[in-house]
């Protein structure tokens, strides 16, 4: 993938300028914005706060919800490998031991899993006080892999899987231990071996790394910093850190998976599986949010941390990707709406 030069001319001179008036928009300690356009790479920066050591476009931004996008992608991939089908139920791949008194907990696969039509909560219900009580504090830290699955085992869903679609990180981070025991190994290594490696991914990991690599959460209140976020076993829903280059790379796979060892994958999840909300409503593939474009759907997804944002999208049809990072948490911070407006604007200018 080629970088845009240093001063460009032309479309990129625009598509620079364009990003970074809409980078000054955003109300947040920390700002950057990512496109990658056919290739080639435009990244601006911006905040209210004071730059660190780091320049702001090579730190690590915890990613959210987005991290499903990585989950889901290695769930595609072991299936590819044949260690797994999608459908499998996901019981097939928790330990033996585990009883699950529920009779709708048998019947829901991984797949079900990935779309959010497992029936779980949002959110186990003993998070819930804690979240409400202590808005910053992870809750999900207290969960290792024993509790989570504890956890399922005493929920009952809500209806039967494959009725309705809920948004589930619970849901999602039971990939977690079903990914990790198919192949033989802990979930960061799996993620690590299966996704991140072969897709060059080198700025991405799971935690936190050493001092001065990450960029550092704010509350709303765009001061009061916030420590690093901890999700537990809660990881395959909300544990990624990604430098944007290493998120437009992560784009860059999706807009051209021929390209890709992971070609088979990218595809597949990049395929509708359902659509809610009638003809005015929105089409989910195995992990994308997918809405109309112009010249062809874009795909997109959003994450938010304790203290931070991000947004991530693509229109296959005009080759943009674009990623959104700020390191404030809160409607105020408008990241995500200004980042999906934006996406929609450069696709139909592209198409």
């Amino acid at each position: 993938m080629a970088a845009e030069p240093a001063t460009p001319d032309g479309a990129g001179a625009s598509l620079r300028d364009r990003l970074t008036l809409e980078a000054a928009r955003i109300e947040a300690p920390d700002v950057v914005l990512a496109v990658t356009r056919r290739g080639r790479r435009t990244v601006v920066t911006a905040g209210r706060g004071p730059e660190s050591a780091t320049p702001r476009e090579a730190l690590r931004y915890e990613l959210g919800s987005i991290s499903k996008t990585y989950t889901v992608l290695l769930l595609a991939t072991l299936a590819a490998e044949g260690l797994l089908g999608q459908d499998d139920r996901l019981a097939a791949h928790l330990p033996p031991t585990l009883r699950l008194p529920h009779r709708a907990s048998h019947d829901i696969t991984l797949r079900h899993l990935a779309t959010h039509t497992s029936g779980l909560p949002r959110i186990p219900h003993r998070l819930l006080p804690g979240a409400l009580l202590r808005p910053y504090d992870s809750g999900y830290a207290r969960y290792d892999t024993d509790r989570l699955l504890r956890t399922f085992a005493d929920i009952r869903p809500r209806h039967r899987a494959g009725r309705r679609w809920i948004y589930s990180n619970f849901g999602v981070s039971l990939l977690g231990p079903a990914l990790a025991r198919a192949a033989g190994e802990t979930f960061p290594a799996v993620l690590g071996t299966r996704v991140l490696r072969p897709l060059g991914l080198t700025g991405t990991t799971l935690g936190p790394g050493p001092a001065g690599a990450d960029a550092v959460g704010y509350r709303r209140d765009g001061r009061t910093p916030v420590p690093a976020t901890d999700m537990g076993a809660f990881a395959a829903a909300g544990a990624v850190r990604a430098t944007p280059q290493d998120m437009l790379s992560f784009l860059e796979a999706h807009l051209d998976p021929a390209g890709s060892p992971l070609s088979g994958p990218l595809e597949e999840v990049q395929t509708p599986q359902l659509h809610r909300g009638g003809p005015r409503g929105e089409t989910h593939t195995l992990t994308w949010f997918q809405h109309p474009a112009p010249g062809g759907p874009m795909l997109f997804h959003a994450g938010a941390t304790f203290g931070q944002q991000a947004f991530c999208g693509y229109h296959p049809a005009s080759g943009i990707g674009l990623a959104a990072f700020a390191t404030r948490r809160g409607r105020p911070c408008h990241l995500v709406p200004l980042a999906y407006e934006l996406l929609y604007q450069l696709a139909g200018q592209e198409s």
